[in-house]
């Protein structure tokens, strides 16, 4: 299912999807990570891509990256526009289901960057691996493991391997990186991962 028809405004560098939390209760620590994650990006010449709301995690990439000069584009569902509030500083495109949503900012990304969050963000994430899974796309993915954040996902994972139920390339379809600096660096030279040469079972 393809996207509605959107008007944004065009952008000649590269772009970064960051997916992350909206919570305002979660451990400062991560909201920090993420508003030093918005701030490098723009230095860096990136656009950044996030799910358009206000607060949490959301909220400090997106003011943080509009702070120091970068542009940003914000990608909100309707019905999530009271919950998540907009931040309506920068570009926002409003659209009409959560599918839609992640669609369109895979469509404007070049890679995407994991900060940790709840159920919405793993939703997210796993839906992008699954893609990946599937040679849907070779776009690089980086978990942005602050303090560990995403050891249980990456041990439920290597468990999928050992019971069989996924290919062991699947492993190599992302990086990993515990530090804001780290996730930056690797962002400015990732490069497309390779078909993953999973089983075709």
């Amino acid at each position: 299912m393809s996207t509605p028809p959107v008007s944004i405004a065009p952008f000649d560098g590269p772009s970064v999807c960051l997916f992350c939390g909206s919570s305002d209760v979660a451990d400062p620590v991560y909201t920090e990570a993420a508003s030093a994650f918005g701030q490098a990006t723009a230095q860096a010449g990136w656009r950044l891509v996030y799910g358009g709301g206000g607060v949490g995690l959301m909220g400090a990439s997106a003011r943080a990256a509009h702070a120091a000069g970068g542009r940003v584009i914000g990608i909100m569902p309707a019905f999530l526009r009271s919950r998540e509030r907009l931040f309506d500083e920068v570009e926002t495109i409003v659209v009409t289901s959560m599918h839609e949503r992640k669609q369109l900012m895979y469509d404007q990304s070049d890679a995407f960057v994991v900060a940790p969050g709840g159920v919405g963000t793993l939703e997210e994430v796993v839906e992008l691996l699954s893609w990946k899974r599937l040679d849907l796309h070779a776009k690089p993915v980086i978990f942005l493991n602050i303090n560990g954040f995403w050891e249980t996902f990456f041990a439920l994972m290597r468990h999928s391997v050992e019971t069989g139920f996924t290919p062991p390339s699947f492993l190599d379809a992302w990086v990993v990186c515990d530090t804001v600096d780290a996730a930056i660096a690797v962002l400015g030279t990732a490069e497309a991962t390779p078909e993953l040469k999973h089983d075709r079972r």
